[in-house]
């Protein structure tokens, strides 16, 4: 018996090294992404290799026409599944329908990272010459419109006064934008609310008021427009629309229809 346990013993010893080394393919087929050493890049940093890499290797930008500058809401306009919350969708398909060049004057460019505050912004498309990235010196990208919507990162880990603070940023990005492309009408976008009414009464709502007043009272010849997304992601009690997020901040797929029906309407010229 004594010899009988042992042989057992060593028959389970013998099974258990070979499934140790056996190839991957007489084990479980599955390939898992932890079995293999991979550097390490945060998605934004692929975002920011990829527009640098767009911007350098694209032989001509004159045929875009608009110029998107944002963080991450404007980033994933870009994304189709997302990567984070599964079932859950972005704005690609809504991008690729109106923005993608089938309507040449629609053509668009997309500068937004996921989680840029506006001091990134700032770096981004400050030029080359002065220690900047340089995203906007490209001479022949000259888009009749730039859609810039921006701050709303800034609110967390937030300087003091954070309205104050977040205005100031925003107006600092128009300014540059203006340096940088002269000719092009500058539309600041209003900040869309969260799943907070205590941070969209406090935050959200007061510095979209204030962008709406720099816009105002630069008057016609700045070449600026005011656009209330607001309105638009929250319902009769001024709370946000659910359905048109996929969490606190993020538009849904629902919610970039929304967004681009509110362009392609003012792009038209008509209220939406």
């Amino acid at each position: 018996m004594k010899f009988m346990h042992i042989a057992c013993a060593t028959a389970i010893l013998s099974a258990v090294c070979l499934g140790l080394s056996a190839p991957a393919s007489a084990r479980a087929q599955t390939a898992f992404v932890a079995e293999r050493p991979t550097p390490r890049v945060d998605y934004w940093q692929k975002r920011s290799d990829d527009i640098t890499r767009t911007l350098r290797s694209t032989k001509s930008l004159k045929d875009v026409r608009l110029l998107f500058v944002g963080d991450s809401i404007t980033d994933f306009w870009h994304l189709d599944a997302n990567p984070w919350f599964k079932g859950k969708w972005c704005g690609r398909q809504v991008w690729d329908e109106s923005f993608s060049g089938r309507l040449p004057e629609h053509k668009a460019l997309n500068l937004g990272v996921s989680g840029d505050r506006i001091e990134h912004v700032l770096h981004r498309i400050l030029p080359k010459a002065k220690g900047g990235s340089g995203w906007l010196d490209r001479q022949d990208l000259q888009p009749d419109t730039v859609f810039l919507l921006l701050g709303i990162n800034n609110s967390f880990d937030a300087e003091d006064p954070a309205v104050e603070s977040i205005f100031s940023g925003v107006r600092a990005t128009i300014a540059a934008i203006r340096a940088r492309k002269p000719k092009a009408r500058i539309v600041v976008q209003s900040l869309l609310p969260t799943d907070d009414p205590g941070k969209n009464a406090a935050l959200v709502q007061p510095i979209n008021a204030r962008l709406r007043a720099l816009v105002s009272d630069a008057g016609p010849k700045a070449r600026m427009e005011f656009l209330d997304l607001y309105p638009s992601f929250v319902d009769a009690a001024g709370l946000q629309r659910k359905s048109l997020f996929n969490d606190s901040l993020h538009p849904s797929l629902e919610g970039y229809a929304v967004w681009r029906d509110r362009l392609i309407a003012f792009l038209a010229g008509r209220s939406a």
